[in-house]
């Protein structure tokens, strides 16, 4: 019986010890006899994405105890800010105490601040499709006039639409030509290699620079000095994605939008009044159509907006209209919204002039970020206001207008 005696005793001792164990990890209860580690808090420090380069001290950190879950918000909210006096010339050489920030009406710390000097990213949106596809020549030379205006640290994405070969079908999609870099023969390369297609995947483009080109936080360099530059009349043919989507992406990530806005609508009309057998003419795509009957139509018969060709004159014109007119209201809302800017140009030739002064307007852009002291996770829209003050006269200043708050 002494061996199973010694035994019982083993297992009386294993089981014990796995009790005591057990109640530690689940209550933390100290085991007899067992020492704890004594250790100092742990610091959690409130990261930032980038590094103020004139800017107030950096948030507070939060003492932690070593047994705590960690959450800790980091989610710096950039603001885009251009400032002119009363006659429109931009100002420059502003310092951060010069502004103020507010989100829904309560006064935020700037936790970082870029000056006009600060180098800049922009996703270069080049439109190929429809009558400017004549003009890729033109496009091309604009485009290289924008990347020589580059000053040292600025980089460039190059994004187009080409065709591509689907099943038995042709569709229009798009192509990153380049991601952003700042090495000129590279982006030169990626503007020789723009090609053309015979559909607008528009928003699917602004969608893929959000998701794509702007994937990664900015370097500490940019501090969020970063835009979306497109060259394009704004009508969108054959995307998967929509305009809300695109626009809610990029409103989140901080970029400014601007917009040069080609007038095609008078080369397009007179296309969509031929006839369908005729080589010359432009149809609306399926997509347009239904896009078209659920924006202005929604309570209209679907199969009503399928074949263009059983469509009338009228109704074509009219269709083309308001999906122009709906267009530019949405390149505006969007430019508005991200602290960019419209610039309109006549036709491919003006693209040129209407690049350099893009390139001029970036270049006085400041940059300010902020935590927000409304840690809610709530998915609802906060307005941002921006003021200046200690100047002699009181300036314009066009900043984004808010941003949506992260959910869950």
């Amino acid at each position: 019986m002494r061996p199973f005696s010694k035994f019982q005793a083993l297992l009386s001792a294993a089981a014990r010890a796995l009790l005591c164990v057990l109640l530690f990890a689940a209550f933390g209860f100290p085991v007899k006899g067992q020492q704890t580690n004594q250790q100092r808090p742990r610091r959690a420090t409130q990261p930032q994405e980038q590094s103020p380069a004139k800017g107030p001290d950096k948030p507070a950190s939060e003492e932690v105890d070593e047994g705590d879950v960690v959450r800790v918000e980091t989610q710096l909210v950039s603001v885009p800010a251009v400032v002119a006096n009363s006659a429109g010339r931009p100002l420059t050489g502003l310092r951060a105490d010069n502004f103020l920030l507010f989100e829904n009406g309560e006064q935020q710390k700037i936790a970082n601040f870029a000056t006009t000097e600060a180098p800049f990213e922009v996703a270069l949106l080049l439109d190929t499709s429809g009558s400017t596809r004549e003009d890729v020549t033109l496009i091309r030379q604009a485009a290289n006039a924008f990347v020589d205006a580059l000053r040292p640290g600025d980089r460039v994405a190059i994004i187009g639409f080409n065709n591509a070969q689907q099943g038995q079908t042709v569709a229009a999609k798009v192509e990153i030509l380049s991601r952003l870099t700042g090495d000129r023969k590279l982006l030169r390369n990626a503007i020789a290699n723009l090609g053309s297609s015979n559909g607008t995947p528009f928003y699917d483009a602004l969608d893929q620079i959000a998701d794509e080109v702007f994937r990664e936080a900015p370097r500490a360099e940019v501090r969020g000095r970063r835009a979306v530059v497109a060259l394009t009349d704004g009508v969108d043919s054959t995307s998967d994605s929509d305009f809300p989507l695109a626009r809610l992406k990029l409103i989140r990530s901080g970029v400014a939008c601007y917009f040069i806005q080609v007038n095609t609508e008078d080369f397009v009309e007179d296309r969509l009044l031929k006839d369908c057998q005729d080589d010359g003419r432009l149809t609306l795509s399926t997509k347009q159509l239904q896009r078209y009957q659920r924006v202005f139509f929604p309570r209209a018969k679907p199969e009503d907006y399928v074949d263009f060709c059983q469509m009338g004159s009228f109704e074509r014109m009219q269709i083309s209209r308001d999906l122009y007119n709906l267009a530019r209201r949405e390149m505006d809302e969007l430019a508005k919204a991200t602290g960019g800017k419209n610039f309109l140009a006549a036709s491919s030739q003006d693209a040129r002039a209407a690049f350099a002064r893009v390139a001029t307007e970036i270049g006085t852009q400041y940059s300010l970020g902020y935590y927000p002291t409304n840690k809610a996770r709530d998915g609802k829209f906060r307005t941002i206001r921006v003021e200046v003050r200690g100047l002699p006269e009181t300036p314009q200043v066009r900043a984004r207008e808010g941003y949506y708050a992260p959910k869950g």
